[in-house]
């Protein structure tokens, strides 16, 4: 098996064009001291059979290294349709503190989930709107709040009988979910309270303490807004807990096309 400064060294050559000078030396640290993986998503492309190929064979490879990180237990960074995020998987309580403890984050602070696919919401969620509802927001930059089931890991924010839950529309975090057969918790790759990040290099401190970086390049969403969280608990009302990037055109779903009210409620 190569070994993780060569991988960190294909990393930066792979990727002149998004890596920055800073990463380029953090990853040269990162061979001698530091046992991070940092593993590039090579861009999509249409140059032929043969690029298309060798794209989809380097994504496989980092897909299965990412899995096996998160089935150990660590916390990995990983690009989604909207920011940066962290991850581990849900159903592991001592890698959700790790998280915790990563990003300095409020311990009543929640974490979301991703799933891969919509029929994987009803295993975690207690869902109160149409399947065709689901279908229309996800997968996209929207996080549905539901009532959690008993399913779900009860150390994952035990403050709440809510989840939030995310169908990233990103190929690898859906891929990513699938592979590891549960759900991720997800949280924004930054220190708590600090600005979203849309490029690896701009949450290069915390490289040390995760497993793995997977590398998909700059994001094109420059808002840094991250999703748009809507509450979906109480039967035929929404509530937006956070506006995020997608506000206008998830509120047109919910509103004309289900005929759902507003619920102000309490934040």
């Amino acid at each position: 098996m190569r070994s993780v400064c060569n991988l960190v060294v294909e990393v930066v050559n792979s990727r002149r064009s998004h890596s920055s000078a800073a990463a380029h030396r953090l990853g040269a640290v990162m061979c001698k001291e530091l046992k991070t993986k940092v593993l590039s998503l090579l861009p999509p492309t249409s140059n032929g059979p043969s690029a298309h190929t060798e794209s989809r064979t380097d994504g496989a490879e980092i897909l299965s290294c990412t899995a096996k990180a998160l089935k150990e237990g660590h916390v990995v960074a990983v690009p989604t349709d909207t920011i940066y995020g962290l991850a581990c998987l849900a159903q592991n309580s001592e890698a959700i503190r790790k998280t915790y403890d990563i990003k300095g984050r409020n311990g009543h602070k929640p974490l979301a989930i991703c799933v891969g696919e919509i029929e994987d919401i009803y295993k975690y969620c207690k869902v109160t709107v149409e399947t065709a509802l689901l279908g229309d927001l996800l997968p996209g930059p929207v996080t549905l709040v539901f009532e959690r089931s008993e399913v779900l890991n009860p150390d994952l924010n035990p403050f709440t009988s809510l989840v939030g839950v995310r169908i990233p529309n990103h190929s690898f975090m859906r891929r990513l979910c699938q592979m590891c057969g549960e759900p991720l918790a997800l949280t924004s790759a930054n220190i708590s309270s600090h600005t979203s990040t849309l490029a690896v290099h701009e949450f290069q401190d915390l490289w040390p303490k995760l497993a793995v970086v997977v590398d998909g390049g700059p994001i094109g969403d420059q808002s840094r807004l991250g999703s748009t969280v809507v509450d979906l608990s109480v039967l035929g009302k929404y509530r937006i807990i956070r506006p995020g990037c997608a506000l206008s055109s998830t509120v047109e779903v919910l509103e004309h096309k289900y005929g759902l009210s507003e619920d102000p409620g309490e934040a």
